[in-house]
């Protein structure tokens, strides 16, 4: 791998993103931006976040099957089963969750997302934030600050690419 990070994107990214502030129709730049560093080799999703954007009826939807198909990594590989195995384990061992939020995580695409980001060696891209203090939801920053994934948002990895919207 190259000394330059891959990002891997959360479902939060692209849906605030069309939803708010990048919308398709008036920020075509943002949206332009990852396909041209996914080409790169930069920035990719799993196939499990874009399971989660196929639920809407949307734009994104849309996008996300005719210009960013080919970047929805798998996560039917065996270094990221095993470490989706590691990570419920860790999950499940922090007693400060609650069991329901411990179930809710084990059904979630979350516990996938950073799988691939340990396996692969990526930096997690999420609106999440960590919460020492949290008990009712497992967040993507504590399980990754707990197993050792790097993380950061939207913004950080615009200006880590050198992304410019003009």
């Amino acid at each position: 791998m190259s000394s330059s990070p891959v990002f891997v994107l959360d479902a939060n990214v692209f849906m605030e993103a069309s939803r708010r502030y990048y919308a398709l129709d008036i920020a075509p730049g943002f949206w332009n931006a990852l396909i041209e560093h996914a080409e790169k080799g930069r920035v990719l999703s799993i196939d499990k976040i874009k399971t989660e954007i196929d639920r809407g009826k949307d734009a994104l939807k849309k996008w996300a099957n005719e210009q960013f198909y080919s970047w929805f990594a798998s996560t039917d590989q065996q270094d990221v089963t095993n470490a989706y195995s590691n990570i419920m384990i860790w999950a499940q061992s922090q007693r400060q969750f609650t069991p329901t939020s411990q179930a809710e995580f084990a059904s979630s695409p979350d516990g996938w997302l950073i799988a691939y980001a340990l396996a692969k060696g990526c930096v997690l891209v999420t609106h999440e934030e960590y919460d020492s203090e949290i008990k009712k939801k497992i967040k993507i920053p504590n399980v990754c600050q707990g197993v050792g994934v790097r993380y950061t948002n939207t913004f950080r990895m615009l200006r880590e690419l050198g992304v410019k919207l003009i």
